[in-house]
């Protein structure tokens, strides 16, 4: 190519600063924006392999309806009316790459991760997924408000620790709430801010709590508003439409892999893709390829591989529900569309953490028989995992499922024996007594009405017994057990807990129809709905006639005696030590970082949702902040900076819509009779405002 030479006369070196002004303006200001005023968002780098492996559906129409030979639908989000940001989560936006500052100073960041624009690199589309539901196939579900936009690189220097169940290097990300997809049914694709809160809020604490999950970046409100009826009871409300930022390596669940199901013998649905048998094994191929690879390497025998997938899925449920039952957490819809693929907590709707310990403990008003009650989540995910052997049926041939199912109950109960260890500090030893021990614990915190969370916590300060001094020291012991006391429940409480959740005469009925037409009662109710409410009324009988002061020599005398056996246990932890203050120091921090000092209940949600209801985000955010470290204290955090039903206590970060009028007049009559709340600090027990919150 010839060279042009210039001559760089005054007249020639103003027109090339002309032209050079020129083409920076036409071409290269465009070019330099995308380097230097981009939004972060516009700077991600998608690769979304799923829709390229998986078939998609030929279809764009909108509307409803039944996707068949599918597992995807390309879908268009619906925008939002002045969409902004109610809080993000720097850890987890750090998963994409993006720094939380920057995202909230972009003014288009509320717009890409609500849906009301389209992310560059992005392709909206949502999953076509089948599921059990409350142990009935449903048919067709599929993501009827989850919208996926694509799978993010993850940056080069991410931690390997943050990839080692995600070996495909990259994150899907999903707007929760971002309007009608094929598989909306009869709802409208929308989610509102109450909901949302605790989707974004609790999808962090798992995390931190270092129990596996999905995550949620970002939690976005805005104007546009739907009617919803909260309590089913006929008095529906306008609440804002809201959107969450999900992440996760995949959305994948086991009900993906239900959309090939034959007609079940029950109901009657088969899966839409009934008979696409080869998709099945595509979608298998899949998910073993890309998130189990070292399986996929493994094994060269198809069935050998699937068997092995399978059993590390059951793996990882197992683990997954153990970690649940060690935190107090109930799911409340364990259907298997709510089921990772990866053993991941997935889908939080109604969950619960515990307050007063109950192992009949049901988080979800909406589930009468208990099905997914705290201590039917073990069974119950073996369930699941069982459905899902019947839909890979015949790549898993189901002889070679039933073994491994075999192994569901031994991978459970290892996996929960050791980090109840933990939380009782018996960290070097392993007796034979250690799960009469734990089983004594948990009756004794039932009995007494004990709080779950802070009475593990405080476990922590109970020293091992130090040389020449007996386990049954008496002043140790007393204090130990004045420590617990404080975290169990009053007479009243207890009396108000028992309460049979049934109406009285239908109790009544129902244990006639037992006798005199099994058949029409086994339609309506079973015999363990029944037995559970029998069991209640009898120990409210039994509360009704105790007081108060034989209540508490009660439940002194039943922790006394758990106390002096947990210490006599301590004592053979520090059998052959030279140095007892080094083991009860080891002890403290073991527990102390695996016995939370808060989790999100359900009144610290409820505070944080009327907060933002009412234009003030600072207590979202604040809760957030909390969460993220749930073993430690933090400085100026200990209680809420917000509390309703008396007013704003501190005024934090408010919205200046100008449409939040109208709530808060709402709100203000709604709560004028109501009595005003007090300061609880974020470990304490609950208040008792908290008895009233109902989720569902």
């Amino acid at each position: 190519m010839a060279s042009q030479t210039i001559c760089l006369t005054k007249p020639n070196i103003f027109r090339s600063c002309v032209i050079l002004l020129r083409s920076i303006s036409s071409v290269g200001m465009d070019g330099m924006g995308s380097i230097t005023s981009r939004s972060p968002l516009e700077r991600m780098e998608f690769d979304n392999v799923v829709l390229k492996k998986l078939p998609l559906d030929p279809s764009e129409e909108p509307g409803v309806r039944m996707v068949r030979g599918a597992c995807f639908s390309r879908v268009k989000p619906q925008p939002l009316k002045n969409p902004r940001f109610v809080a993000v989560s720097s850890p987890a936006l750090a998963l994409l790459g993006l720094d939380a500052e920057e995202v909230l100073k972009d003014p288009l960041g509320p717009e890409y991760l609500s849906g009301s624009k389209i992310i560059p690199g992005s392709e909206p589309a949502a999953h076509c997924y089948c599921g059990h539901q409350f142990g009935q196939f449903a048919g067709q579900l599929g993501d009827g408000a989850a919208c996926y936009l694509g799978e993010v690189k993850a940056p080069a220097d991410q931690s390997p620790d943050l990839l080692l169940e995600n070996p495909c290097g990259r994150w899907e990300i999903q707007v929760k709430g971002a309007g009608l997809t094929p598989y909306s049914r009869q709802a409208d694709g929308r989610k509102v801010l109450r909901s949302s809160v605790r989707e974004f809020l609790c999808s962090e604490a798992m995390y931190a709590l270092g129990v596996p999950t999905t995550r949620a970046g970002s939690l976005v409100t805005s104007d546009s508003r739907v009617m919803r009826d909260v309590f089913y009871n006929g008095n529906p409300q306008m609440e804002r439409c809201s959107v969450v930022l999900r992440i996760a390596p995949t959305f994948i669940r086991f009900g993906s892999f239900e959309i090939f199901k034959q007609a079940d013998e029950l109901t009657g649905r088969q899966g839409p893709s009934y008979g696409h048998d080869e998709i099945r094994t595509q979608m298998l191929d899949y998910v073993i390829e890309t998130f189990y690879p070292e399986i996929q390497q493994a094994h060269t025998d198809p069935v050998e591989r699937n068997t092995a997938f399978f059993r590390e899925v059951t793996r990882r449920t197992a683990r997954l529900v153990a970690q649940w039952q060690c935190v107090g957490f109930c799911h409340g819809v364990l259907n298997t569309d709510n089921m990772s693929i990866l053993g991941l907590s997935i889908d939080y709707g109604p969950f619960g953490f515990m307050d007063r310990f109950d192992p009949d403990f049901i988080c979800n008003a909406s589930d009468n028989s208990g099905r997914y009650s705290y201590k039917a989540q073990p069974a119950i995910c073996r369930w699941n995992l069982a459905r899902l052997a019947e839909a890979l049926d015949p790549d898993l041939p189901p002889e070679r499922a039933e073994a491994v199912l075999d192994e569901y109950m031994p991978f459970y109960n290892a996996f929960y024996l050791a980090n109840m260890r933990k939380k009782l500090g018996l960290l070097r030893k392993e007796e034979p007594e250690d799960e009469m021990l734990i089983t004594d614990l948990m009756q004794t915190m039932h009995n007494t009405g004990a709080d779950f969370t802070n009475t593990f916590r405080c476990l922590s300060q109970i020293p091992c017994p130090s040389e020449g001094e007996m386990e049954e020291d008496s002043e140790t012991v007393k204090k130990a057990t004045d420590l617990l006391l404080q975290q169990c429940a009053l007479l009243e409480e207890l009396r108000v807990a028992n309460r049979p959740t049934m109406d009285p005469r239908e109790l009544s009925m129902l244990l006639s129809m037992a006798q005199s037409n099994p058949a029409l009662f086994h339609m309506l109710s079973d015999r363990q709905t029944v037995a559970r409410q029998l069991e209640r009324l009898a120990r409210l009988k039994d509360l009704l006639e105790t007081n108060e002061e034989q209540l508490k020599a009660k439940q002194t005398e039943d922790w006394t005696c758990w106390v002096t056996k947990y210490r006599k246990r301590l004592a053979r932890e520090c059998e052959g030590e030279s140095d007892a203050k080094a083991v009860q120091e080891e002890r403290a921090s073991v527990m102390n970082s695996t016995n939370p000092r808060v989790v999100l209940r359900n009144y610290i949600a409820q505070n944080a949702i009327e907060a933002a209801e009412n234009g003030d985000f600072s207590e979202v955010q604040r809760v957030l902040k909390v969460l993220e470290k749930p073993f430690c204290s933090q400085e100026g955090l200990e209680q809420p900076g917000w509390v309703g039903r008396g007013g704003v206590e501190e005024q934090g970060e408010r919205d200046e819509s100008g449409e939040g009028g109208e709530d808060e007049e709402e709100r203000t009559q709604e709560s004028a009779g109501a009595e005003a709340r007090v300061f609880v600090p974020y470990d304490s027990k609950p208040p008792a405002w908290a008895n009233e919150i109902c989720v569902t």
